[in-house]
């Protein structure tokens, strides 16, 4: 399936902003229920890329802090 290939090469404001996008859609009702489920489906997607992206962007932040923690002298 070429949509995970898509979905791991979106960046995180793209994943959020069709994320966004999707929820509007789906609070605004009238949809089938294949159509709901279909958007709920790309939802749990995209919040899944969301994450995989903020978890890499905590590490980074915390290597970073370590690396300065390290560098500091002691006492």
């Amino acid at each position: 399936m070429t949509q995970n290939n898509t979905d791991a090469a979106l960046g995180y404001e793209a994943a959020r902003d069709e994320l966004v996008e999707v929820v509007r859609k789906l609070e605004a009702g009238g949809l089938s229920l294949e159509d709901s489920l279909a958007l709920w489906e790309r939802g749990e997607t995209l919040a899944k890329v969301c994450e995989k992206h903020l978890a890499g962007a905590r590490d980074r932040v915390e290597q970073a802090l370590a690396t300065v923690d390290n560098a500091e002298p002691n006492g």
